[in-house]
Formats: structure tokens, C-alpha cells, sequence
């Protein structure tokens, strides 16, 4: 029989909102030989009749809560207690449910493996509160969790720096997305998309910088920028909506939720923007590199990490104005090419599912490491001089080495 895992803190599967719902959907699809899952769903986002006993042989539960936002908390700890009956391991995607898992820790049995995704208590969005108990989760899913993991270097030394604490590294793939071209009816609907233009996809939030392109297009009539987010869901996203809608230059569209027609505008853009300023490997940013676009970048040390420090970055309305207006076309293309090129080699779900696997067959076996001391570090130097290792002994940590 199967080791039993409960794929924990995404809205759910069918996959249609996010980064961690794709991830649950792949996950399961790669390693559904391997493991029974479960994956808890939000009933809230999806339809009575869309709602499925399982997809393909994973069990889906459903509960009345929203996945995001305030409910998140009692989102994931109604799904950790209701996974504790009939599972093995918890994969945890996100720490909101956070509190549950020391007690988890110490009254079962249950292998716990919690992705720490970004760094959720520093987003601007959250007042002091919410801010304050999101480091407090955070602080104890990753103490108590057997496993955790981050999805970037960044964040794998920010868990070590603050928490003493070795995170495994897997990024998210970005193969899922296909280059696609556009049809009559996509060009009939938007007839702008048939000049060139500048492109990004995301939530409207003030992390990701959306005020910043706006601003930077704005002085630039003769350049064109798409973006596509859900402009009504904040005052944020509605003043900005007020502010730029009449510019004629700037093309604000609701969220689409046809992934040939998000592919084919980032497939056929000049530049993709990604101005998300928190968290670690995006995965918008990962299938941008997947398609092959020339991707032009906030400049934090997440993007330079996820794009191996290829991309273009800005860090301002002046400097992302400058580098629309100055970057020679051959340029683009050559950076379009690396992109993919590193997708390619780093960001498929062949790989991220593989490491998972391995993951979970290691946090079932007990073979778990979290101390940031390397093994090697145990020995002295004269044993380590037998084995032809001296090498291998060091005072500094690796992140200290970045």
C-alpha cells in the first residue's frame, strides 16, 4: 500500500489560480504511482457541479473557507486536523496554519514537510497584526516542521540566518506553458496586441510594483504596456485603474483565465515585467522564462537568483523607462533565448517533482538533516586527511559564502 500524503494550503485542483495549485496538480500527476494523495480545496472556489470526489486517483476535500486571506488560518488548520486521520506525511504549502504544527510534532506521528513559499509577514499588504502573526507561523513552521522547503537561495538563507535552520531548495517548473500564437479573434478582441508591447501578469498588489510600471510608461506615449491582474479587488488596484485608464499607451485588462491567450501575449511580447519585490522563485517569472521572453526585472535578489543574473532589472520608473527605450532589439532577442535556455535546464516538472519525491521518501525514512553544519565539520582534521577530504572543513556557512 501507499504512503498516504495530504497536499495542504492551495486553493486546490483543477489548478486555476496560482503557483501552489499548480504545483498540488503536477505533483500529484508526477508522483500518483508513487503515493496516495490527498489535496485539500477550497469549496468557495469552485462551483457545486465542478466539485470532484477525486481527479485522476487523488482524493479531493472540500471545506467552506477561503484558501487566502484571514481564512487562510483556519483554512490549514482545519485541513491539518482532518488530514491527521488518513495520512502519513502533511505537505504544507505556506505557513498560515503554523501554530497547529508543533502540536502536530509532538502528539502523532505524522511527518511534516512545510514550504515556506516567500517571506509572507514582509508584504506590504498586511497591517501590524496579521504581519506579526505570519512571522510568528512562520518562526514555528519552520522550528517544527521534519523538513522544510524554500524555493529559492534567498529564502534557503534567510530560514538559516534567522532560524538555524538547512531548507532544501526546489523551485517550480514552468513547462506546463506552450509558445502560442495569436488567432484573428484574439486580434479582433484586442487589436493593440498587433504592435509591439510591453507585458506582465499578476496580482495588483504594491509589492509587485505596479504603480512603478505605470509610472514608467507613462512617460513614455510611444511604448506600449499590457497588464493583466484583478484591478477591483483593492483601493490600490482601483486608484490605479482611475489613474492610468485613460492613457493611451497603457492597456488595463481584468484576469483571463485562458491559458492559450495568457501564453500567446507573453509569447509574443517584446518585454515581460516582473516587478514582485517579496517571496523567492515566482512562478509567473519561471513560465515567462519557459516561453522565452526577454524578461525585465525588479531588482531584489530573489529575480537575480531565479534568472541566474541574465535578466534586465530596474529599480525605479526611470531606470525600467530607460532600459524600454535603449535596449537594441538584437539584445532582446539574445536574452529572450537565455532565458529559456535556463528554464530549460533548471524549472521542469520532471525534476521539481522528482526532488519532492524525494523529499517525502526521506521524511517517511527518518533520513532528515536540518543542522546547517556540514557532516564533514564533525571530523578532525587528521581523519579528514585519510579520507583525502581536508578541503571539506570550513568555518563558514554557506550562506555566508554567497
Amino acid at each position: 500500500m501507499n504512503s498516504r500524503v495530504a497536499i495542504i494550503g492551495t486553493v486546490g485542483i483543477p489548478a486555476r489560480y496560482g503557483g501552489f495549485e499548480t504545483l498540488a496538480a503536477r505533483l500529484t500527476a508526477h508522483l500518483g504511482n508513487d503515493y496516495s494523495f490527498t489535496v485539500y480545496c477550497s469549496k468557495q472556489a469552485y462551483r457545486k457541479e465542478e466539485r470532484k470526489a477525486h481527479e485522476g486517483n487523488t482524493r479531493l476535500v472540500y471545506l467552506p473557507f477561503k484558501a487566502n486571506g484571514i481564512q487562510s488560518i483556519i483554512y490549514d488548520a482545519v485541513s491539518i486536523l482532518h488530514a491527521l486521520f488518513k495520512n502519513d506525511v502533511l505537505l504544507i504549502l505556506g505557513v498560515s496554519g503554523g501554530f497547529m504544527i508543533p502540536f502536530v510534532r509532538w502528539f502523532t506521528r505524522k511527518k511534516i514537510i512545510v514550504s515556506v513559499d516567500g517571506i509572507e509577514w514582509k508584504r506590504d499588504k498586511w497591517g501590524r497584526m496579521a504581519a506579526w502573526y505570519l512571522w510568528f507561523a512562520e518562526m514555528l513552521a519552520v522550528r517544527y516542521a521534519h523538513v522544510n522547503i524554500a524555493d529559492n537561495e534567498s529564502i534557503q538563507d534567510y530560514t538559516a540566518k534567522r532560524y538555524e535552520s538547512l531548507s532544501c531548495i526546489i523551485e517550480y517548473g514552468g513547462d506546463h506553458v506552450t509558445q502560442q500564437s495569436f488567432t484573428n479573434a484574439d486580434l479582433k478582441r484586442y487589436p493593440f496586441l498587433s504592435k509591439p508591447y510591453a507585458f506582465s501578469v499578476c496580482r495588483i498588489e504594491p509589492e509587485n510594483n505596479i504603480h512603478l510600471m505605470l509610472d514608467a510608461f507613462s512617460s513614455i506615449p510611444n511604448r506600449q504596456l499590457v497588464l493583466v491582474g484583478n484591478w477591483s479587488k483593492s483601493e490600490y488596484g482601483k486608484t490605479l485603474l482611475e489613474k492610468y485608464a485613460d492613457y493611451g499607451n497603457i492597456f488595463l485588462l481584468d484576469p483571463i483565465y485562458d491559458q492559450r491567450l495568457i501564453d500567446a501575449m507573453r509569447t509574443n511580447c517584446m518585454l515581460y515585467l516582473h516587478g514582485h519585490s517579496a517571496g523567492g522563485t515566482n512562478p509567473s517569472l519561471v513560465e515567462a522564462m519557459t516561453l522565452g521572453c526577454c524578461v525585465c526585472c525588479f531588482d531584489v535578489s530573489y529575480n537575480r537568483t531565479t534568472t541566474q543574473q541574465k535578466a534586465l532589472y530596474f529599480a525605479d520608473a526611470t531606470s525600467l523607462a530607460n532600459l524600454v527605450m535603449h535596449t537594441p532589439y538584437l539584445k532582446i532577442l539574445a536574452q529572450g533565448n537565455a532565458m529559456k535556455k535556463i528554464a530549460a535546464q533548471r524549472y521542469t516538472w520532471h525534476a521539481v517533482a522528482a526532488r519532492y519525491g524525494d523529499v517525502i521518501r526521506c521524511a517517511l525514512e527518518g533520513e532528515i538533516r536540518n543542522s546547517l553544519q556540514s557532516n564533514a565539520e564533525l571530523l578532525s582534521i587528521h581523519e579528514l586527511g585519510e579520507l583525502g577530504a581536508t578541503h571539506l572543513q570550513s568555518t563558514q556557512l554557506f550562506y555566508q559564502k554567497r
